[in-house]
């Protein structure tokens, strides 16, 4: 999977490239034939935001997180793009089940 990590009007640590890194290697086996993974950080009056794109198997998933500081809006970027790939693995799952009944 390509990885992406980007920081507009702002400047992130090492550490934090590295975390937004990690983020996105969780989510690549959750997500069928992953392609790109991109994470933007950016700056706009005064609140901090972060927002994560995945891409693979024809479907994109995007999630962002607002707060005051960027690793706070990374984790709630996390969560809302976890909940939408559970609900897409759990209609995967849903189908397949139904098919073999």
């Amino acid at each position: 999977m390509i990885t992406n990590i980007t920081a507009r009007h702002c400047e992130i640590s090492d550490e934090l490239r590295e975390r937004a890194a990690t983020v996105l290697g969780r989510f690549s086996p959750l997500v069928n034939r992953a392609v790109e993974g991109a994470v933007v950080f950016d700056v706009a009056a005064g609140m901090s935001t972060a927002e994560i794109r995945l891409t693979g198997g024809g479907v994109a998933f995007v999630a962002t997180g607002e707060e005051k500081d960027h690793r706070t809006a990374l984790d709630r970027a996390e969560d809302k793009i976890r909940r939408q790939l559970d609900k897409t693995v759990q209609m995967r799952r849903g189908r397949s089940a139904k098919g073999a009944a």
